[in-house]
């Protein structure tokens, strides 16, 4: 193809490891994915890693066009996955028009990933006023700063915002919740745990929703 002929190339063709750590087996699999889940999450915080919470989202517009971003999931249950962001954002527009979305997890010390496919929903509002009052007042404030995924013609606008909002909540510890803000809870269909293995034959266990609570697991080829 033309577009590979006389350009300059990072080639990253000898990067490669080889995974030894762990095992996943199928008779070792909790029957329930949300508690292989909440295990295996429990064994990322055991390990000290930095933000094992950090998930990339996929998301898509009706027409197919993808994107992907790090979002921190903040609570994971029977009910789903959720996470917090502004609802005007690009993933909050895609979201509204398909609520449809992918969660990504990469624990790379533990030669880990979960994938989750699924459905989502914005949580109650009062779930989302319990969690907003339970962030740090900087965070709040820039909540409210920010019409996040908006072009700015610099930073100094931003900053001003927040300027401007600490001097009018400057004497008090509450914050409104915008309206714009809030959580979306994902409900999953497909969850996969996927654990490294030597020579790339990764061990990879999927759940896939058979109703309200019966799940199929099965075994894929890496």
């Amino acid at each position: 193809m033309a577009h590979f002929a006389k350009q300059t190339t990072l080639s990253l063709e000898a990067l490669r490891a080889d995974y030894r750590r762990a095992e996943l087996s199928e008779t070792h699999c909790r029957t329930n994915p949300i508690e292989q889940f909440q295990a295996w999450f429990q064994e990322a915080q055991a390990a000290d890693l930095k933000e094992p919470n950090a998930m990339a989202l996929a998301t898509a517009t009706p027409a197919g066009k993808p994107s992907g971003r790090i979002v921190l999931l903040k609570e994971a249950g029977e009910f789903g996955f959720v996470f917090y962001t502004n609802y005007h954002s690009r993933k909050g527009r895609e979201l509204t028009a398909n609520p449809q979305c992918a969660l990504t997890f990469y624990w790379a010390e533990l030669e880990r990933q979960v994938r989750v496919e699924g459905q989502v929903e914005q949580v109650p509002q009062e779930k989302s006023e319990a969690y907003f009052r339970s962030r740090p007042k900087g965070s709040r404030l820039g909540a409210l700063a920010s019409e996040q995924s908006t072009v700015l013609p610099s930073r100094e606008p931003l900053e001003s915002r927040l300027a401007e909002l600490e001097a009018i909540y400057g004497g008090t510890d509450e914050v409104p919740l915008p309206e714009h803000w809030g959580g979306y809870c994902v409900r999953p269909d497909t969850i996969e745990f996927w654990q490294g293995r030597t020579n790339r034959l990764h061990d990879r266990i999927r759940y896939q929703r058979k109703g309200e609570n019966e799940w199929i697991i099965e075994r894929l080829s890496p």
